[in-house]
């Protein structure tokens, strides 16, 4: 019998970081599907259109450090608006799920479209300040000019677009926990999320 967790959240929340430590603290399988939409808005910044990327993306697409440019986040937020290329990828993220033992999935549609039957759900959230500084500190070492203003543009500008997207908005699934890490360290975050889910498997 599998065991499915969903964490969602907008970016820099922090669900990346708990969804790793989620997986092996529980020694389940991890998919970032973002990875997926980054692939694809990889391949679209390369020349190649949306859904034809989608429909044909390839493990090897996955991979390469290059996926966590700003530039790449953006367009996968683009794509990720495209009904068709969504559609692509969902039955992937399904089959991932269903795995034996067990599965951790993060994305940003993984508790209310993906895995709505999910056994436990997370939304992980943070401001948009405080995600903007993380995303800064981050960015600048590769890009010193780069200002935080800038980040929290693009932060707003892509929660914008994934809140307000036709298709698969990002939002809370009705019976999710919601973790708002504005104010935890990373320690924190994670335990609040083993906790929530220590709780959902009778273990507290």
């Amino acid at each position: 019998m599998s065991f499915v967790i969903a964490i969602d959240g907008p970016a820099a929340a922090g669900k990346g970081t708990i969804s790793r430590a989620v997986a092996q603290k529980f020694g389940l399988a991890h998919l970032d599907t973002g990875l997926l939409y980054r692939a694809v808005g990889k391949r679209v910044l390369a020349g190649d259109e949306a859904i034809t990327a989608a429909r044909s993306l390839r493990p090897e697409d996955l991979k390469g450090d290059d996926l966590r440019r700003s530039e790449v986040a953006q367009a996968a937020s683009r794509v990720a608006a495209i009904p068709q290329v969504r559609a692509a990828l969902v039955d992937f993220q399904r089959e991932f799920a269903q795995r034996t033992g067990g599965a951790v999935l993060d994305g940003r549609d993984i508790g209310t479209v993906i895995c709505p039957d999910a056994d436990v759900k997370l939304f992980v959230t943070a401001s948009a300040e405080a995600r903007a500084a993380r995303r800064h500190a981050e960015d600048v070492l590769a890009r010193p000019d780069l200002t935080f203003d800038e980040v929290l543009a693009d932060v707003k500008a892509r929660d914008d677009r994934d809140m307000n997207r036709a298709d698969a908005p990002l939002r809370a699934a009705g019976d999710a926990v919601t973790i708002d890490t504005t104010q935890l360290d990373v320690a924190e975050a994670i335990a609040t999320a083993v906790q929530a889910i220590n709780a959902r498997r009778g273990s507290v």
